[in-house]
């Protein structure tokens, strides 16, 4: 059988695996979440979980439950509209990293429109290769479409 400190700590990798891992647990000073085994402050979806029912079912007010779970005000509102949006699912924090084709850059976007003619197929596949060839960069065919099309093009 696992230890307490053992099985501590695989539940502390699982939340870190899934992205859930509250990364300054102690700044959450409910009482629920200080003592006792239930309530897991490094738990982001639960400790936002909570902040949302004190407020809905315990009446508090924004600031009081932002506080009280370790978040700004603004982090709560956005909270409760990912809440209203997406059930339990819209606690889980987002994906990191780029939001669009990183790799596209005003170069390699000039370099795409020179191959493209108006009226005629986008050749995705065609392209990457070019690309590859040119720039020795790899780039998914759907990215060069996204980006000839003007959907988050590169600065």
């Amino acid at each position: 059988m696992s230890s307490r400190s053992e099985l501590i700590r695989k539940k502390e990798y699982s939340l870190k695996e899934e992205g859930t891992l509250n990364t300054t647990p102690e700044k959450v000073k409910a009482t629920g979440f200080q003592e006792g085994e239930f309530f897991d402050p490094r738990d982001i979806v639960q400790v936002k979980y909570e902040m949302l029912r004190r407020v809905r079912v315990e009446n508090a007010t924004a600031t009081e439950a932002a506080d009280e779970f370790g978040f700004s005000r603004n982090t709560f509102y956005q909270t409760s509209s990912n809440f209203d949006e997406a059930g339990i699912s819209g606690l889980i924090p987002g994906k990191r990293g780029p939001r669009g084709p990183h790799k596209v850059n005003s170069e390699i976007l000039a370099f795409l429109k020179d191959y493209v003619k108006e009226g005629k197929p986008i050749r995705a596949r065609r392209l990457a290769m070019l690309v590859r060839q040119k720039f020795g960069l790899v780039i998914h065919p759907r990215t060069i479409e996204r980006a000839l099309c003007g959907k988050k093009t590169p600065q």
